[in-house]
């Protein structure tokens, strides 16, 4: 068992080290402490099959080449998962904009709303940091949810700007800018204490 955990661990080393990924960084697409990781790459503990099928996922390699030595042909990782999701969220934004597009030609050709026909274009930007705030929920990364909702207040501050120009000229914008900063301070506040509280999770246990 020790061998196998020297292995593993090695293995485990070699693999983020050749993507270039922190610790913390692999513990966050894992969903797990990077405590965790460092035990795992010192040999200290095991991760669970999940993980390791997980891990096999994200580096594009098979399950074989991080349980067995590696001799002489040595497996080069790939980070495949990563970019993966970030593929699609961006494919996912960008569909928001052909569709915000396709809005704009109907209202434009349509004689009463017209001259509003651009304002699709003011709401499109709040529904695509919409799309890559669910995206990051799914996927777990502290960091970009952090992004994504911090796109949705000011994307929101930015609608209501445009809409109170043109339909309530005269009414103060400033105040819900501050507004939204005082929300922007308090989702910042909720990733980090989020961090600091989160429970260190190894081989399925929570302690």
């Amino acid at each position: 068992m020790s061998d196998l955990k020297e292995i593993i661990a090695a293995n485990l080393t070699r693999l983020r080290q050749e993507v270039g990924l922190t610790q913390l960084q692999l513990a966050d697409m894992l969903n797990y402490s990077d405590k965790a990781v460092s035990k795992w790459e010192r040999g200290e503990s095991i991760p669970d099959l999940r993980v390791l099928i997980q891990l096999a996922e994200i580096y594009h390699i098979t399950l074989d080449d991080i349980v067995r030595e590696q001799p002489e042909k040595v497996v080069k990782p790939k980070l495949n998962l990563a970019k993966r999701r970030l593929l699609i969220s961006l494919l996912s934004a960008g569909l928001v904009w052909v569709v915000a597009t396709g809005v704009f030609m109907i209202l434009y050709y349509i004689s009463a709303v017209k001259d509003y026909a651009y304002l699709t274009y003011v709401i499109a930007p709040f529904i695509s940091a919409v799309v890559l705030l669910v995206f990051a929920c799914i996927w777990g990364r502290r960091i970009t949810m952090t992004l994504a909702a911090s796109a949705v207040i000011w994307t929101i501050a930015l609608i209501v700007h445009a809409f109170l120009s043109v339909f309530a000229k005269g009414v103060p914008i400033w105040p819900f800018y501050v507004v939204a900063a005082g929300v922007q301070v308090l989702v910042i506040g909720w990733f980090v204490l989020r961090k600091l509280y989160k429970p260190t999770r190894t081989n399925n246990k929570v302690k």
